[in-house]
């Protein structure tokens, strides 16, 4: 379950939000704050994997509130205003609300948040391994295709497609990348950017802000990922 803090101070749109979010099984609302102050004291004590903030807030703005951040979540901006987009994906926002906004598009905004990797016991972990799976099979066309899931790359998102590669060549399918992410084990695939996954055990090394798998192949790292990336796989 993702947890998720708002930072809104009219009280109509917190109550929007509020509404939206207790209609999704997927996401579990730990507190509302008026002012990004408060929500800076809440998050030095508590983790939470997703806020959604407004801009124009008292005190100080959405935008230094971002600035400020140490450690960022996952972020999704709701605003009246649309000035600021093009700075808010500087800060690697994952999507910008402008109000007023439908609930479909606010699902469509919260389907770009990967799920949280929930810490399980060894025993829980020991049980999940022997029953991952070891290779896949994707629709094309009128057949269905195998892939060894030890010989997949990476794989990107394109649009509403996903294309998965492999050394031997890609191949494009009809599901999201968040669905790869609860098929494919967490312990072997991990989200790098908000359009690839990774398989970790096909890296040859890791350059700045690149992820090599071979000389020609190479996928880039988003600055939102990295921290928990290299938290994860590096150490």
């Amino acid at each position: 379950m993702i947890r998720c803090i708002i930072i809104e101070d009219q009280p109509p749109a917190q109550r929007v939000l509020q509404k939206y979010i207790g209609e999704m099984k997927s996401l579990e609302l730990k507190a509302t704050f008026a002012d990004a102050l408060k929500a800076m004291d809440y998050l030095k004590t508590e983790e939470v994997d997703l806020i959604f903030l407004d801009i124009h807030l008292p005190k100080i703005s959405g935008m230094d509130f971002l600035r400020a951040l140490n450690k960022k979540p996952h972020v999704i901006l709701t605003t009246a205003f649309s000035e600021y987009a093009l700075e808010s994906y500087e800060y690697h926002v994952m999507d910008y609300l402008l109000k007023p906004f439908s609930f479909e598009r606010f699902v469509m905004a919260v389907s770009k948040i990967p799920m949280p990797n929930l810490q399980r016991s060894s025993v829980e972990n020991a049980v999940e391994r022997k029953t991952l799976p070891e290779v896949i099979f994707i629709k094309s066309g009128y057949e269905h295709l195998k892939i060894a899931v030890a010989d997949i790359f990476y794989i990107q998102s394109e649009a509403d497609y996903t294309e998965i590669y492999t050394s031997e060549k890609k191949h494009l399918t009809s599901h999201s990348l968040r669905y790869w992410l609860q098929t494919l084990p967490s312990d072997q695939f991990a989200q790098v950017h908000k359009s690839y996954i990774v398989n970790t055990r096909q890296i040859s090394k890791v350059s700045g802000k690149r992820i090599i798998f071979d000389k020609e192949t190479y996928v880039p790292i988003g600055r939102a990922f990295k921290e928990d990336f290299v938290e994860k796989y590096l150490k």
